[in-house]
């Protein structure tokens, strides 16, 4: 079930896109303005995205560089599912400090 609010980076501003999304999955898409774009949000909405960018940025660096989610190696889907799961699991431990890594 996709969730209704996501976030895209500038690869994904077609308005035709965006408009599809909502009306086939009711899904918003938001993603940063382009500087010389003619509707642009407002400065709190520009700097409000680039922070929750930012976070997922460093929360996907910690995936790649110190749990290593690039190099799963699964024989099937359900395996991957089953590994990628762990590793969140493993991550979610950690962040929430009830492990240490």
């Amino acid at each position: 079930i996709p969730h209704p609010y996501n976030l895209g980076d500038k690869g994904f501003i077609s308005r035709d896109l965006q408009k599809r999304l909502y009306e086939e999955y009711q899904m918003a898409l938001w993603t940063p303005s382009r500087k010389n774009q003619k509707h642009r949000p407002s400065e709190a909405w520009e700097k409000w995205i680039q922070q929750k960018r930012k976070v997922i940025e460093t929360v996907f660096s910690v995936l790649v560089d110190q749990y290593r989610i690039t190099e799963i190696r699964a024989n099937s889907m359900i395996g991957f599912e089953v590994a990628l799961d762990g590793i969140l699991l493993a991550y979610s431990l950690v962040t929430l400090g009830l492990v240490e890594f």
